[in-house]
């Protein structure tokens, strides 16, 4: 139990430091390896692992929030979840301050507020996905910047996620247009294998944990094996020497 919170103290500290991946493999360690009736460690471990998960782009799972006795305890953040997997700016807020309280108390609350950057990005690839053309004023509409001047905020978050890779499109300042350009086959691209990549490394570390946490028995027996055999090899010399030594008794 003590080495899970180690791992889960890690985790939280290299998540504060933005070592996402690092921190994500800490978190979901401490929950593996913590017993199952330390019910409420394991609840926490999974929360902060969701929030670290969504933080990198991924989508934890269903079964992630099904687990027996963690449903309630995981609604929130099963919610969260559901507003970055639409890129709903509107429903992260609402989500947001419904469970504010919850956030706050469980410690989550700024990392939350760094998921709105990933809220807007996914939205963002949405739209530049579903449209091949589309106005800078639309966008701002369909992301619901509440900014004062939402148009020049959606050119600006529009022309960071191009120049970051995030969406294929290009921007014409002039016209106040997104243009996205048309989805080739993505077997084509190394993202496949980024993906196996990902997935490959992951089995492999949890296979090396396994290995490095098996509890091999005691050599009790075979130290206790090794004494007797100790014992009659000195009692056979003692016995060799003693011959000896009447053999030459006997020749004087």
């Amino acid at each position: 139990m003590q080495f899970s919170r180690y791992l889960f103290y890690l985790g939280k500290i290299r998540t504060i430091q933005l070592e996402y991946t690092d921190a994500k493999e800490s978190l979901l360690q401490a929950a593996r390896k913590a017993p199952i009736s330390a019910l409420g460690f394991r609840i926490q471990c999974n929360k902060w692992a969701v929030i670290v998960r969504l933080l990198l782009g991924e989508i934890p799972e269903r079964t992630v929030f099904m687990q027996k006795g963690m449903e309630k305890a995981l609604r929130p953040y099963f919610e969260l979840t559901n507003a970055v997997r639409i890129g709903d700016l509107e429903l992260f807020k609402t989500v947001a301050e419904k469970f504010a309280s919850t956030f706050s108390s469980d410690g989550t609350n700024n990392l939350i507020v760094r998921l709105r950057h990933n809220v807007i990005r996914t939205g963002l690839r949405n739209i530049s996905i579903s449209y091949s053309k589309i106005s800078l004023v639309d966008v701002a509409k369909k992301l619901r910047l509440d900014s004062p001047n939402p148009v020049a905020d959606a050119e600006s978050i529009v022309s960071k996620a191009i120049r970051d890779g995030a969406i294929d499109a290009t921007l014409d300042h002039a016209n106040g247009w997104m243009v996205s350009k048309e989805t080739g086959d993505i077997y084509s691209t190394n993202e496949p294998q980024i993906a196996f990549n990902s997935r490959i490394a992951f089995c492999l570390n949890m296979h090396n944990e396994a290995v490095r946490a098996l509890r091999f028995p005691p050599n009790s027996d075979k130290e206790k094996e090794s004494a007797e055999k100790r014992r009659e090899r000195q009692q056979q010399e003692q016995e060799l020497a003693k011959h000896i030594a009447e053999e030459d008794d006997d020749e004087f």
